[in-house]
Formats: structure tokens, sequence, C-alpha cells
């Protein structure tokens, strides 16, 4: 005798279940890791609060372009968000893997801290002679933080004061009092940033990008410009 009853479900709506609940635990675990609001991720990712809510809970799936912005945001690939458990990354990370935001007054600004970002975050900055953080000083939340001269000369304004740093010399300041960095060498230089705990928010945070490796830059410099 053959049972009548109707199915409901059936494998592939288990599987699409199972992928959202898994996406739901990674982007929450991400997100709280990185100490960010769910307003706070969707301002950096051109989304809701209210989708982002419904997705963490496995209520809702995403768009393709939607987990590439939020892989992004997180500094990490679209397979890791449907991870189930942690995936090992190489501890090492390469100067040519660094993620720079766009050079901006003679300042190129590399992140070398992993994503997402917990207790700490890193950046080394190099300075073209005559380059700085920009014509302004700046704040960043209440954070302690710590600047380290690897090569060069620079020049540090803290509020009215201003020091003279040489390699190898270091200085230390709450991120809410208004500073500027800026190259006081003749030939180039380069500082080391650590703040803790991070202040960076997740829309900063997005506009570090891998640098293109060299035949995607020869390609870029033979097209003609707009």
């Amino acid at each position: 005798m053959h049972d009548s009853t109707p199915q409901h479900g059936g494998p592939d709506v288990a599987d699409e279940a199972e992928t959202r609940n898994r996406l739901a635990a990674k982007l929450r675990q991400l997100r709280k890791a990185s100490g960010y609001s769910l307003r706070q991720v969707a301002e950096a990712t051109g989304t809701s609060a209210s989708f982002l809510s419904q997705v963490e809970r496995g209520l809702s799936g995403a768009s393709t372009s939607s987990l590439m912005r939020l892989a992004n945001c997180f500094g990490c690939s679209i397979s890791e968000l449907f991870a189930a458990a942690e995936i090992s990354r190489d501890p090492v990370l390469r100067r040519a893997e660094r993620p720079a935001l766009p050079e901006l007054e003679g300042h190129r600004k590399m992140l070398i801290s992993r994503r997402p970002l917990t207790t700490f975050e890193s950046y080394v900055s190099e300075f073209a002679p005559g380059g700085s953080t920009g014509p302004d000083q700046y704040t960043h939340g209440d954070s302690h933080e710590m600047i380290l001269v690897l090569t060069g000369k620079a020049l540090i304004e803290l509020g009215p004061e201003s020091y003279q740093l040489d390699a190898g010399d270091c200085i230390e300041f709450m991120s809410s009092v208004p500073h500027r960095v800026a190259n006081a060498a003749e030939g180039a230089t380069s500082v080391l940033f650590i703040t803790s705990p991070p202040t960076s928010s997740p829309g900063y945070l997005a506009g570090f990008r891998p640098e293109p490796d060299d035949e995607e830059d020869h390609e870029t410099e033979s097209r003609p410009r707009p």
C-alpha cells in the first residue's frame, strides 16, 4: 500500500535552508567580531538594516551582488561566507597582497591587519616627498594609537603640538586628539599605525582593495584615457 500523504519539501528545500542558516551564522559572527551594527554594515554595503537582519536570522537569502559587497566589507571571499567552520588562513600577508587605498596627497595607505578587525588595527603608510595625511588634522574614535616611523622622517602634529620623528622613533596618543602626519624627509618616508581597539567603519575598510598585478597595470596604462 502506497502512502498518499503529500510530501512537503525535499532535498532541495533542505539544502537551501542549510545554506541560508550557514550564511546567517557566518554573517552574524563576522559582524559581531568586527563590532559593527546592522546599520553600519547596511550603509557600507548599500543594503538595509532590516534586510541584513532577515539574512542573519536565516529568513532571507542574498543576491550575488549583495554577497560580493558583504564579502568585501568583511575582507573575505564569498565562499568563506558559507563556510561551516573557520577557514584556516595563511598567517603570512605578503607585501604584494596588502589591500590599499588609492594614493592621495602623496600618501599610500595599506591595511596589514586581517579582517574582521577585532582587538586592534594596523596600517603601513608610505609618503612621497611632500606627502601627508591631508591638509587638516583629523580624529577617529577614542582609542589608543601608536605611530612608528619605519624609514625616513615624519612630522607628527597632535593638536597645537608638533614632533619630528626619525626612523625607529614612535609616539602614542588617543585617536580623539586631532592629529596629522607629514613627510619631513627629502626622500620617501614610511610609518606604521596601530590602533586599539579598532575605530575604522566598514565603509572605510571597504575602500581597501588588493592592488592589480603588473600585467593589469600595463593593460590599464595602455588604454586611452576617457
